[in-house]
């Protein structure tokens, strides 16, 4: 598998594809057909019928022959294929109609978040970027995942932990899901940031070592999770259910805060005991 920087126009296609043939014309509000259909999902005329465009602009955007949509046709479309508010965001994205944020991907921790990190102990709590590189942490995360200064700095990455570190890879009791999840991000910040080569060259790297990303990333799913629960399998502490918060400071708008917090008795115990370990 190989991923370059964004081709917005031929990804823009491809997209607008996958979400015409997932979605079922019934959900659309359409008739259902007499006759068998050769492809699955809506046909494109019904998508040009419900956005209120000609069959050839889809026609011509599904083909990757060079098409803007304004706005409101990004909008249109939205609609027409049902879009959740993030795949809706991640359309706007391809057409470059969505403002984008002047600031470069962050590489270093801002030394107030660094603080604040120490400040939310006992609760475990580290900082990512949009690749999901992990850039600081407090004591109690890595008792909970693993000692991240082990790690080269380039392999300070959650998704990589997840697919290619052997101590991690089964970490997670619902992995398929983390992993889903995780593609589903880093989509969405492929199409936010299309000049982030070091993006694309993770993104590659996953697909070429891991079948089951490079399965997954073809699905094209997007979705930003802001909060959310795992269950862990953690080799000292056995089961532990965390529910984690992710924070976006206005002022570091690549950095994301993630706490997490026990989300239930016997995980609050585990992570006691990891703390006084």
């Amino acid at each position: 598998m190989t991923t370059r920087t964004v081709d917005s126009t031929r990804e823009l296609a491809a997209f607008l594809r996958a979400r015409r043939e997932r979605l079922d014309p019934a959900d659309a509000g359409l008739p259902a057909r007499q006759r068998s259909r050769r492809t699955p999902g809506l046909r494109r005329e019904e998508v040009a019928e419900l956005a209120g465009i000609s069959v050839d602009y889809v026609v011509r955007l599904e083909q990757a022959r060079g098409l803007r949509p304004s706005a409101d046709v990004a909008e249109a479309l939205s609609k027409a294929l049902r879009l959740e508010p993030d795949e809706r965001a991640y359309l706007f994205d391809l057409a470059r109609r969505r403002p984008r944020e002047a600031d470069e991907p962050a590489t270093e921790a801002a030394p107030q978040l660094v603080r604040l990190l120490a400040d939310l102990s006992p609760l475990p709590a580290m900082l990512l970027n949009h690749r999901y590189d992990i850039l600081a942490w407090n004591p109690e995360m890595p008792r909970l995942l693993l000692d991240f200064d082990t790690l080269p700095p380039e392999r300070r990455n959650l998704m990589w932990l997840c697919l290619l570190h052997p101590g991690t890879r089964d970490f997670y009791a619902d992995r398929e899901r983390v992993v889903r999840e995780g593609i589903a991000h880093l989509r969405a910040a492929w199409a936010a940031h299309p000049e982030d080569r070091e993006l694309a060259a993770r993104i590659a790297e996953f697909g070429a070592r891991d079948e089951e990303f490079a399965r997954l990333w073809e699905e094209r799913d997007v979705r930003v999770n802001g909060r959310g629960l795992k269950v862990m399998r953690h080799p000292e502490a056995g089961r532990i259910a965390v529910r984690f918060e992710v924070l976006m400071p206005l002022d570091d708008r690549d950095q994301r805060l993630v706490i997490h917090r026990a989300a239930d008795e016997e995980s609050q115990a585990a992570l006691d005991g990891l703390r006084a370990g």
